[in-house]
This record gives structure tokens, C-alpha cells and sequence, in this order.
């Protein structure tokens, strides 16, 4: 099965191992790459994984 480039949130959660209100508060927050389309949060994976690695080097 091919990946998908585009993530919902519930996928995202799951992905990271957060619940959904921990992902709404990053978003919140600025912490972690969404757009909102048509009212609902989408996730780039390919951005998310950038930043990820990011949060790695912070460290």
C-alpha cells in the first residue's frame, strides 16, 4: 500500500504515539506544521517528518 503524502489528525496521533488534544495544542501553539482545509486539520508527512528531526537535534 502507498503512503500517503497528506495526514489527518487521528492519523498524526497515531504516528507520533500523542493523543488528539496533544496535537490540537502543538497546533495551537505553532509547535507542529498543520493547514486547515475546509475546516479540518491536515498534516503534511514529509513536513512533519522535517520537523521531527528538528525536534531531534533540539535535544
Amino acid at each position: 500500500m502507498k503512503e500517503k503524502p497528506i495526514m489527518n489528525l487521528k492519523e498524526v496521533a497515531q504516528y507520533l504515539g500523542l493523543s488528539q488534544m496533544s496535537i490540537y495544542r502543538y497546533i495551537k501553539q505553532g509547535k507542529i506544521p498543520a493547514s486547515r482545509v475546509g475546516g479540518v486539520w491536515r498534516f503534511r508527512k514529509e513536513k512533519l517528518i522535517a520537523w521531527l528531526e528538528r525536534q531531534e537535534k533540539e535535544r
